[in-house]
């Protein structure tokens, strides 16, 4: 703990400070419980992304021997990328998705099997459900590290400065009352000493 002054400045400089930690303390919690909901929502939508991501697979799986066949499905959908707005949660910047990019190549009807044209509609639903999940991940991530943040702000202050200016105040009360009453017990004997001089 830092030296502290035994004045009435120091106490009212105290005092000043533990109602700024006490003002701003519930905000700070508010924020946390706020990230923290939205951490969860967030974990709620990726696990359905990754359901929804898993059953395409799985419905892929009986495919998987004509998908091996060379007929050129990365010539026929690929991403080309994916467009992001900018959201702000409790102050913190995530990404929202606005849409995604996938370039279609042209199929040759006849050059090509009948299967392809359903492949090409399953594949270009998984790669937005990757870019979806992607960025859920990403905003996750931000605002897990605010979180982190936030919560060490609020330990601080709850733990640390509040505590330590209500002990600075009550150590200066002290010490300032006990200075009082020395002064009051000076001013008794110089009384007494100056009556009996008399």
């Amino acid at each position: 703990m830092a030296k502290i002054k035994h004045t009435k400045n120091e106490l009212k400089a105290q005092r000043d400070a533990l109602a700024r930690y006490e003002r701003f303390l519930p905000m700070l919690q508010l924020k946390k419980q706020q990230l923290q909901a939205e951490i969860q929502q967030i974990d709620a939508q990726m696990a359905e992304r990754t359901a929804r991501i898993e059953a395409a697979w799985a419905a892929l799986r009986p495919w998987r021997r004509l998908l091996s066949e060379p007929v050129g499905l990365e010539t026929l959908v690929a991403l080309q990328g994916a467009r992001y707005e900018e959201g702000n949660i409790a102050g913190v910047r995530i990404p929202i998705l606005a849409g995604v990019d996938i370039r279609r190549g042209e199929i040759d009807l006849a050059a090509t099997p009948t299967w392809v044209d359903d492949a090409v509609v399953a594949l270009e639903g998984l790669l937005r459900l990757r870019v979806e999940h992607d960025t859920l991940a990403e905003q996750r991530r931000r605002i897990a590290e605010e979180l982190r943040t936030t919560a060490q702000r609020v330990n601080l202050f709850e733990k640390v400065k509040i505590p330590e200016c209500r002990e600075n105040i009550r150590i200066i009360r002290i010490y300032l009352g006990d200075e009082q009453t020395a002064g009051v017990a000076r001013g008794k004997i110089a009384k007494k000493r100056s009556e009996v001089a008399v």
